[in-house]
């Protein structure tokens, strides 16, 4: 009677974890970089930017494909893929991190929330540990999770991209990162 018990408590015990934990996921994310120099502005974009977060644990992850980044001029695109990035090496860059203070995000609630996203960032083949400052925005059922480049600022260096001397005038000893990922519940 004993094993019973046990058995049926561990039962109710995993069905009730599904209730607290709310997926909500995304593959059409956007991740936008800027580099501004005297010499010369570089903009990149990528739409297709894999995220994901658990509300009730507060675990954000991204995942963004290095030859998805878009620019205007194709030789920028060229050059940034395969000398700078190495993207036959290195195709893609990924964010695993934690929500601080998940518990006062209210997901039921429409609002925006300022966080900060305690992770590591691996680009380029290289792990940093991070602290992302953004926002939660929870409307309409959905959660958009925002960073702004103004805040969210990667050194090339800090991550072995080397920039050819020739080159280095053109772009940015920090670049500007900014997210913009709509997330639906899963």
């Amino acid at each position: 009677m004993n094993i019973r018990f046990g058995f049926l408590t561990m039962i109710m015990a995993l069905a009730a974890i599904p209730l607290n934990a709310q997926v909500y996921k995304t593959s059409t994310g956007t991740v936008k970089f800027y580099s501004h120099t005297t010499v010369e502005d570089i903009n990149a974009t990528n739409s297709t930017v894999a995220a994901a977060l658990n509300t009730a644990t507060g675990a954000v992850e991204f995942s963004v494909s290095i030859n998805s980044f878009q620019f205007k001029k194709a030789l920028m695109q060229k050059h940034f893929q395969e000398n700078y990035m190495e993207s036959g090496k290195f195709p893609k860059s990924t964010f695993k991190g934690t929500v601080e203070k998940n518990s006062a995000v209210n997901y039921k609630k429409d609002g925006t929330y300022s966080v900060n996203v305690k992770g590591k960032l691996t680009i380029h083949g290289q792990t940093k540990d991070v602290t992302i400052p953004g926002k939660i925005i929870v409307k309409g059922g959905k959660i958009t999770l925002t960073a702004d480049g103004k805040d969210f600022k990667v050194k090339p260096a800090d991550y072995k991209i080397k920039i050819p001397a020739n080159n280095a005038a053109q772009i940015a000893e920090e670049i500007e990162v900014s997210v913009n990922c709509e997330l639906s519940k899963k």
